[in-house]
């Protein structure tokens, strides 16, 4: 079950490991300088609106933002968009290619 305490590491994460500071972020979406770190901290939640505009600065899918199993989902995107376009015989190449770095 996700709760509070998820989406402020969930949040976290997704924030260093794109290297960007707390205090960045919060003046990027147009908060105060703390409102991440108050996130962070357990000490506030994002309204749905923010949430959908932290998704977008993290350039993370919603539905990805919940998947633990996607460590990188701005990268995970950037490879999907990547991939769309390819035929069947392309796709299986790349798909035996994952599983052998697995």
């Amino acid at each position: 079950m996700i709760d509070a305490d998820f989406i402020a590491d969930r949040i976290a994460a997704l924030r260093t490991a794109q290297n960007i500071s707390a205090r960045d972020m919060s003046f990027s979406l147009g908060q105060s300088q703390s409102y991440i770190n108050n996130i962070e901290n357990k000490k506030a939640l994002p309204s749905m609106q923010m949430f959908l505009y932290i998704c977008e600065f993290l350039k993370v899918e919603p539905k990805d933002f919940f998947d633990e199993s996607i460590s990188e989902p701005d990268m995970v995107s950037k490879v999907i968009d990547a991939i769309k376009p390819l035929k069947r015989e392309q796709l299986n190449i790349l798909i035996s290619l994952a599983k052998e770095m697995k």
